[in-house]
């Protein structure tokens, strides 16, 4: 489904990253831990095999194939093979040597172990409020982490860094900081930051205000949505053109309004150039996708609603388990599935009944 789309970028993100020299492909890392081979493979089509392909910008194929046994965990590369858009071809077995997961001498290789060398990936289970955060050197934590943890590190260490043109917010000064602490006002009214490190400590503190007439406070005393906000925030600006990120339900501890305002800032990241990768469960967030492709902020066709049915829910056969939907440039959607955000409507229809 939805997560097993995600971890399979992770796997290779976190194999890419923390073992550049690698033949395996490793299910537990310091993004995601999945476990033994035997909980990772599809337990009614696998057996001891699985597989990875992407496409990429420029149209280049690359493919996977891993094996391992079940109590393991981490799987062999069986095989690598796939073809870019200037027809440079390859086709090898995991013997051979690999440099990130590819053949060392692949040219085509660099632009797409970059992407996901260094992807960001935001978990469901993001970091609540603390008393203090980690703090370290940009390039140990060049990213938020998969539950936000380095997100105050992050905009600490790189408060003074530009972020993309087509994310500034006019009349505020164009750092990292201050354009963050724009946009967590736009869902928190009034919201201000501070950072201050303790001294021979590496860790910060954060305080946050929401009144002119209060001072700092704690994270803990002006609501939980604020830190499930703020790592999201502080990833999109801290990203460049082409990066890649993927967020578990950015909706997280967000009231309606909030949910809405989140999906219409992530169209905005996404046309500045960030591809971004939701999985979300709320059809505020939705929504607000597609009233920024209304109102023009993104194009239609630079946006992909996919729907997950699970095996049990499939109809027939000839229901697809992932069905790919189409968004118009006023932001209407062309079909809408049994299942897809369409409970409101039900219980709606339950009252129109009853009555």
């Amino acid at each position: 489904g939805k997560s097993s789309l995600i971890q399979a970028l992770v796997l290779l993100h976190q194999t890419m990253r923390a073992h550049e020299w690698s033949s395996r492909l490793m299910l537990n890392g310091t993004a995601v831990r999945l476990g033994s081979v035997a909980e990772v493979i599809d337990q009614v089509y696998g057996r001891r095999n699985c597989g990875i392909a992407l496409i990429d910008d420029d149209k280049a194929i690359f493919q996977w194939e891993f094996k391992g046994d079940r109590e393991e965990m981490s799987m062999a590369v069986d095989r690598a093979w796939g073809e870019t858009a200037d027809e440079e071809c390859w086709d090898i077995d995991g013997d051979q040597p690999l440099h990130h997961l590819l053949p060392m001498e692949l040219k085509s290789k660099q632009s797409l172990t970059k992407r996901l060398s260094k992807l960001t990936y935001l978990s469901a289970e993001r970091l609540g409020p603390r008393e203090h955060y980690m703090f370290d050197d940009p390039q140990l934590t060049p990213v938020v982490g998969p539950r936000g943890d380095y997100a105050v590190s992050v905009l600490h260490s790189g408060s003074d860094l530009p972020i993309l043109d087509d994310l500034l917010i006019e009349k505020v000064p164009p750092t990292r900081f201050h354009q963050v602490q724009a946009r967590m006002s736009q869902f928190f009214l009034g919201c201000r930051l501070e950072i201050k490190v303790v001294p021979r400590t590496n860790i910060v503190t954060l305080g946050v205000r929401i009144s002119e007439s209060t001072d700092f406070q704690r994270p803990a005393h002006v609501g939980f949505g604020l830190t499930q906000v703020l790592p999201i925030v502080v990833a999109a600006l801290s990203a460049h053109k082409n990066d890649l990120m993927l967020i578990e339900n950015p909706e997280v501890h967000l009231h309606p309004a909030g949910q809405a305002e989140i999906g219409n800032f992530l169209a905005e990241v996404a046309f500045a150039g960030v591809q971004v990768l939701i999985e979300t469960h709320s059809d505020h967030v939705l929504n607000g996708i597609r009233r920024a492709v209304k109102r023009k902020i993104l194009p239609s066709e630079d946006v992909a609603l996919h729907f997950f049915r699970s095996r049990q829910e499939k109809v027939s056969n000839s229901e697809p388990q992932v069905e790919s939907l189409m968004l118009d440039s006023d932001g209407n959607i062309d079909s809408w599935p049994d299942g897809f955000f369409d409970q409101f409507d039900k219980d709606m229809n339950y009252f129109a009944d009853w009555n």
